[in-house]
């Protein structure tokens, strides 16, 4: 070995053996268990933050660990290739997207390369490739014949900046995800697949994931929002209209006192056509956004419609108004208003004076005081006719009897979820594969006609789609008649939806998957961050159902358990080019080694924690590897020793077994509780141990060798360099990641004597050494004898002395 620890050298070296011998390369085998790891890919930006070295640190860390534990590991990795930042960076370049993207994949490839991840880079994938984004195409049309796509015109959230239609779930507080523009309301042709068909099963789902985080769950059960509840239909009091709306609350609706609809409600718009003011009213609410957040925090405002309904259940006259907290994508585009029991509703009656009519009274007969706020709580039904007196619970279920006997309602369930619109006004995506027909009507573009391929070398404008600008590409023949080709692009969500099912099969040509992935899937550990919950892990969820009903896949759920790191800050806050506080990974790479930077990111913290980056600690990490390099060199110049010779004293059996000791702390936290840090202190402090030994013996020399060994296991799949390179100087020839994980001796781990803390009064004050089998007695001797103990002790009355065994003693004055 070198005596002076060389990162450069050392990882170089140890790549290109793992590149020579294609140490990662994975095939099918039904002999071994398999084991799938892995990390939400990247969008090729350009350059890795420290964000991506944490996620893939993370997985490769796990993926080695499974292998040494002799599993069959997948761990691929792709790049997430279409999207708004190629259009941008093309039009400040002035390259086309695809060459700006293809660069940057080669770039960043390196960079992880040079990490050291082990990544079988022979299933490496690209989503704006035409071999992977034609199956989704075909799929597409799939789904089509089935019934779950369809194209209707919506209204929809539109972000002027980027020019293009987003899902409710890319609105974040009435902006847009992406560029943090305000969101407006537009209706344009859309295309859309039923989410809300699986929404029972996407629900009931989530009970069969115990290794998913409760977080997630939690927010994707809050996203599907499913409700149950009442339809009533309102009947409008001039002609034979009905108006329905859905409410949760029936047990309030002897206090509706107006109803409100959606701009784009018939009702609304056939108003306008007499009506100046309420056409003008409409035009307002279209420059509205339709993220519910932005509702909730908006002026209320509405107009008259000059309309009535008639109620239900009393006969009386209820006056219609159109409102902008109304949305028609939102179950009827209508609603009963209840200002006494709903803050919304109360916020518009105060401002446009309409009556305030309280039915749910406090159950201990106080007043509801719906002056300044509505009583939004159960309670005990009051100025509601013969349900006067009953509990909001019982009333519920009496009133929607009465609805369902009288013909005005039906019981009914509801979701938050809404059908996950698709379409987008952009170039860089995958077209979507459908023909548009002279009359309105729309067709699949057929298998044999797949892909429609997305010209890549093209000029941006900023302005509009390349392919929405170019005639020739529009223009299409089918069945001996012109068509026009879809001009809209996929949501890149779908592309990241399927993925980690083509890393199981990328060399597929005749099909959109095959039977290898009934080897691979589900993936058994995902890794990413938790604002994908409701995005693209719920997009996934739905999309393994739609490839299952195909019989494509055979399992239910695509990933079984979700790991979610937390963010790196720095300075307290997240990392970020506007903050200026970003850490350039490549230069901690340069300057430390990729062991370094990996070292520091899985010691730092908890995977599921935030990780603050620190200067100091990424030096400390350094020193620490010198150190076990140092430590390295010293052992292997020892004569080689066989430990099963060896007479070892009880302080050398007492270090033998800390070895042992170690390997089960460090299995367990590794392989079942994924606190790398608590693994790394551990083995740390086992250098620490085998550091204090004097080498000049022989049965030390053989606990060197055994210690170190077990170090270079124990820290491969952490710093994978340094431990190949001191495991090839222990004398190894194969590689490391092919050997196999340490396994502890229960015998090396009897215990002659253990240590335990002695504290005065609750306090730490020293520690003592006792035989493993020693009496209570004894050990209240040994404590009350220790030099410091006695320190503390003297002069005081004793109390009492406990002992807590295994652990401590508490020694109680006076």
């Amino acid at each position: 070995m070198d005596t002076r620890y060389n990162p450069s050298n050392i990882e170089t070296a140890v790549q290109q053996r793992w590149q020579d011998s294609n140490a990662f390369a994975v095939t099918e085998d039904p002999r071994r268990e398999k084991f799938y790891c892995l990390s939400m890919f990247p969008y090729p930006s350009g350059k890795l933050h420290m964000g991506h070295v944490r996620n893939y640190t993370i997985g490769d860390v796990i993926s080695r660990y499974q292998r040494m534990r002799g599993r069959n590991v997948l761990q691929p990795m792709g790049w997430d290739a279409f999207g708004l930042p190629a259009e941008n960076a093309a039009i400040d370049n002035k390259v086309p997207p695809a060459r700006w993207t293809y660069a940057n994949i080669d770039y960043m490839r390196g960079q992880l390369q040079r990490l050291g991840f082990a990544y079988d880079w022979s299933r490496e994938i690209a989503t704006c490739k035409p071999d992977y984004y034609r199956w989704e195409q075909w799929f597409f049309t799939r789904l089509y014949e089935k019934g779950l796509v369809y194209k209707r015109t919506a209204a929809v959230n539109w972000c002027p900046t980027d020019e293009t239609v987003l899902a409710n779930e890319q609105v974040i507080d009435g902006c847009c995800w992406r560029c943090d523009t305000r969101v407006v309301r537009k209706e344009i042709p859309q295309w859309f697949i039923r989410i809300t068909a699986y929404a029972d099963e996407l629900l009931a789902g989530l009970d069969n994931l115990p290794g998913w985080p409760e977080q997630v769950k939690t927010m994707q059960r809050n996203w599907i929002g499913r409700s149950e509840g009442v339809e009533v239909d309102f009947e409008l009091a001039a002609g034979a209209e009905k108006l329905a709306i859905f409410t949760t609350r029936p047990d309030t609706i002897m206090g509706v006192t107006y109803m409100a609809v959606a701009a784009e409600h018939p009702l609304a718009l056939r108003a306008a056509e007499n009506n100046p003011a309420v056409a003008a009213f409409i035009e307002e609410c279209r420059h509205a956004g339709t993220a519910e957040a932005e509702l909730e925090t908006m002026e209320k405002k509405g107009m008259p419609l000059g309309l009535e309904a008639v109620h239900p259940l009393t006969g009386g006259r209820i006056p219609l108004w159109v409102a902008n907290f109304v949305l028609m994508g939102y179950g009827t585009g209508a609603v009963m208003a209840v200002p006494a029991h709903d803050q919304r509703d109360h916020e518009f009656a105060r401002k446009y004076g309409l009556p305030i009519t309280p039915v749910i009274f406090p159950a201990d007969g106080g007043d509801p005081g719906i002056d300044e706020a509505a009583y939004v709580e159960s309670g005990v039904l009051k100025n509601s006719g013969t349900f006067d007196g009953l509990p909001s619970e019982q009333a519920k279920g009496a009133i929607a009897d009465a609805l369902e006997q009288s013909g005005h309602g039906r019981r009914q369930r509801h979701y938050r979820l809404r059908d996950w619109g698709v379409s987008r006004q952009r170039y860089w995506g995958a077209p979507i594969p459908f023909f548009n027909l002279p009359d309105g009507g729309v067709i699949p573009v057929p298998p044999e006609r797949l892909p429609v391929l997305l010209p890549e070398e093209v000029a941006m404008d900023g302005v509009r789609s390349p392919i929405k600008q170019d005639p020739v590409w529009r223009k299409a023949e089918h069945a001996g008649r012109a068509v026009e080709r879809e001009t809209d692009t996929f949501d890149t969500f779908i592309e990241s939806s399927w993925y980690y099912a083509r890393f199981c099969c990328p060399d597929q040509d005749q099909g959109m998957l095959d039977e290898r992935v009934h080897y691979w899937l589900p993936v058994d550990q995902y890794i990413g961050g938790i604002e994908h919950a409701v995005l693209h892990l719920l997009y996934a969820r739905f999309f393994h159902r739609l490839m299952r009903d195909l019989g494509l896949v055979r399992h239910d759920e695509p990933f079984a358990n979700l790991l979610t790191q937390g963010m790196v800050l720095k300075d307290g806050a997240k990392m970020s080019k506007s903050k200026g506080n970003t850490v350039d990974p490549q230069r901690m790479i340069d300057q430390y080694g990729a062991d370094t930077v990996r070292l520091f990111i899985m010691f730092a913290a908890p995977p599921d924690q935030s990780l603050e980056w620190s200067d100091s600690a990424v030096e400390g990490a350094f020193r620490f590897l010198k150190r076990l390099w140092k430590f390295a060199d010293q052992v292997v110049a020892l004569p080689r020793i066989d430990l099963a010779a060896c007479q070892l004293d009880a302080e050398q059996r007492q270090v033998l077994c800390r070895i042992h000791e170690t390997i089960v702390k460090v299995n367990d936290d590794i392989g079942r509780r994924y606190t790398f840090n608590t693994a790394i202190a551990a083995v740390m402090e086992l250098m620490n141990t085998l550091q204090r030994l004097d080498p000049a013996n022989a049965g030390n020399q053989a606990l060197l060798h055994a210690g170190l060994d077990a170090v270079a296991r124990l820290l491969a799949p952490i710093v994978p360099h340094i431990t190949q390179a001191i495991w090839e100087a222990l004398g190894h020839t194969e590689m490391l990641i092919d050997a196999p994980w340490p396994e502890a001796n229960p015998e090396f781990m009897q215990r002659e004597e253990i240590t335990l803390a002695v504290q005065v009064n609750g306090k730490r004050r020293d520690e003592i050494r006792v035989p493993v089998d020693a009496t209570e007695d004894a050990i209240k001797e040994a404590a009350m004898n220790s030099e410091n103990t006695r320190r503390f002790v003297a002069g005081r009355d004793l109390r009492r002395v406990i002992v807590i065994p295994g652990r401590l003693v508490n020694i109680v004055l006076a």
